[in-house]
């Protein structure tokens, strides 16, 4: 493990939050900061050679864009969920996957383009991982969404409300995305090249000003398109090994109030409404992160406290089998579906 000093977790915490647009923004984040242009690249360099950084992108707000989501839980033999999983892992909209300790014990998330069928493909899925069952658990109400390791220790437990709302997404549907949005989705998702100008090359393969690139991608944020330009960490290797899904049974007249509730604990950096079946009773998810198992269970204790719901239960994951972004308007999906589905390319 790397050793961090203070000015690395400055770093880490300022980019994760929002990473600037600008035409050199290393520059920006070492006025922030205190430190030069170089120092910020020589340390951002050695952070994601010791895989702190995973990568620095923009973040895209799935649903806004006219993609399906939905997270995933399958019932699969213990004995064959190393397969199971390797199947999943070949769909190019599935971007996290874990095992996790319960019957339901291999749980992934994907996106799918407008004209897909979500029901089709997780039906096929499946299929080719012989799961005993499955469980489609798409967001009805989202309360918080982003990932915010926090390497100072100085955040507290309890902070503001989420960047990025339900509302937001909301209205961010009432701007539909255009093929020139498009160009820029697919520039900006990308991994960005830690050098001083690094919107350069990207701006200039769709034929583009850096300032028009950056413009255009400010807008898609103020539309709601963009939820925020920012760094995602490997989690382990920044110090956080623990990973809890906490999941409350919460009754329906209460959900709305006690899961904008639940939204606001800092170590919470996912809160959703999610439907129930027979054998699913929890409607509240919340995704937890600590140090160590103990913090998960002393936030999840804390929650219960605040809201006075008691019946929940904790998935811990025992393995990843593939954490990466959503890439958005790429031609993998259509090979994928021709291949499994019969479908052709749209």
């Amino acid at each position: 493990m790397l050793e961090l000093d203070d000015l690395d977790k400055r770093l880490l915490n300022t980019i994760q939050a929002e990473f600037p647009m600008e035409p050199r923004p290393f520059r920006v984040l070492g006025e922030a900061l205190g430190a030069s242009e170089d120092e910020v690249l020589r340390r951002i360099v050695r952070l994601k050679d010791a895989e702190i950084i995973r990568q620095l992108s923009a973040i895209f707000d799935t649903r806004s864009l006219g993609y399906q989501s939905s997270l995933v839980a399958m019932n699969v033999d213990p004995a064959q969920v190393n397969e199971a999983a390797e199947v999943i892992n070949t769909h190019p909209g599935v971007s996290h996957n874990y095992k996790r300790n319960h019957a339901f014990n291999l749980w992934f998330t994907i996106a799918l383009p407008p004209a897909s069928s979500l029901e089709g493909t997780v039906q096929r899925l499946h299929e080719l991982a012989g799961a005993n069952s499955t469980r489609l658990l798409p967001t009805l109400r989202l309360f918080k969404i982003g990932v915010k390791l926090d390497m100072t220790g100085e955040d507290g437990l309890v902070g503001g409300g989420p960047s990025y709302t339900h509302e937001t997404r909301e209205k961010a549907k009432e701007y539909p995305i255009t093929s020139r949005d498009i160009d820029v989705i697919r520039a900006l998702q990308e991994d960005l090249p830690v050098v001083p100008e690094p919107f350069a090359e990207a701006a200039a393969q769709i034929g583009m000003t850096v300032p028009a690139l950056l413009d255009w991608g400010k807008q898609l944020q103020a539309a709601g398109h963009l939820r925020r330009f920012a760094a995602i960490l490997y989690h382990r290797r920044a110090g956080f090994s623990a990973n809890a899904m906490g999941v409350w049974k919460v009754p329906g007249e209460r959900a709305l109030e006690v899961g904008a509730m639940m939204g606001t604990f800092n170590p919470v950096s996912h809160c959703y409404l999610r439907p129930v079946y027979e054998d699913w009773p929890y409607n509240i998810f919340t995704m937890i992160h600590g140090r160590k198992a103990r913090d998960c269970e002393d936030t999840l204790q804390a929650i219960a406290e605040a809201t006075g719901i008691r019946e929940y239960a904790v998935l811990y994951s025992s393995k990843e089998y593939k954490k990466t972004r959503v890439r958005y308007f790429t031609p993998e999906l259509d090979q994928w579906e021709e291949e499994h589905l019969g479908v052709t390319a749209r």
